[in-house]
């Protein structure tokens, strides 16, 4: 099935097998990132914690002001990660900023049963950068906080997503 979309000037593509994320811009890469991804086989479909595939567009941007490694819980700022006890440090934390994506693609990343945006499925940081670049995340696609906050200033919402297996 087609899609009505119109491309954009900035797409970021994910390579799920290489870990890696293309910034272009007009069709020229201008960065690459080293990415995680998640720990499960990718999926499209709720509840499998995995990285959803297909095209998708950046929903919303949270965190703009935010200073590095800042802790978000449901969206919201809370406290910057070294600030959490031991225990709390151990969980793989959503920090410094999020792009949050939208699924496209009706009945494969889009709709009841598969979709992106109602599964909380972002682009962020993370309190263990030692693992960027492993499958260890829940779903999301989780970068270091400086590349993180670097991307966050090169994109803007409903700027296009292409995320696939290769």
């Amino acid at each position: 099935m087609a899609l009505s979309i119109l491309p954009t000037t900035h797409v970021l593509v994910v390579s799920i097998k290489s870990q890696r994320l293309y910034l272009l811009i007009n069709g020229k890469l201008s960065q690459e990132y080293t990415v995680s991804t998640s720990k499960n086989p990718s999926s499209c479909v709720a509840n499998s914690y995995g990285t959803p595939t297909g095209l998708h567009a950046i929903a919303t941007m949270i965190g703009s002001e935010e200073p590095s490694g800042m802790v978000f819980e449901g969206r919201v700022p809370k406290k910057h990660f070294t600030k959490l006890t031991i225990q709390q440090q151990q969980s793989n934390l959503i920090t410094s900023r999020i792009i949050r994506l939208r699924g496209l693609e009706h009945g494969v990343n889009l709709g009841d049963g598969y979709d992106t945006y109602k599964r909380y499925i972002y682009i962020h940081g993370t309190n263990h950068e030692e693992r960027i670049g492993s499958r260890f995340s829940g779903g999301c696609i989780e970068m270091r906080n400086f590349d993180i906050i670097e991307l966050f200033k090169q994109v803007s919402e409903k700027h296009l997503v292409w995320i696939t297996t290769n």
